[in-house]
């Protein structure tokens, strides 16, 4: 019993510890309609669409927008697929959270 009462207090309390990286930079944003949920949900979407590579090159666009920018203009290769797989990820997270 007291298993459970503890793990319902952690999942009540649980911080941006235990969040994923592109959770941990949405809830530090200081953009309209951050909430611990609607960044959780992105987060579940970035989980099944990008590797944590990929998650941890688009968290950094919570902070600095204009990189998305460079990087979806960028001439590289790499910088390209990246970019399909960042749009499937928007696409997912739009469908998936709403």
């Amino acid at each position: 019993m007291k298993t459970r009462a503890l793990v319902a207090l952690l999942a009540m309390v649980s911080t941006p510890v235990f969040a994923g990286t592109i959770e941990r930079a949405c809830l530090k944003s200081d953009r309209p309609g951050v909430s611990r949920g609607v960044c959780g949900c992105i987060q579940q979407a970035a989980d099944l669409t990008l590797t944590s590579g990929d998650q941890k090159k688009a968290a950094s666009f919570f902070r600095d927008p204009h990189k998305a920018q460079v990087v979806r203009q960028s001439d590289r290769r790499t910088d390209a697929a990246f970019w399909e797989r960042y749009k499937r990820f928007g696409a997912t997270a739009e469908a998936y959270c709403g």
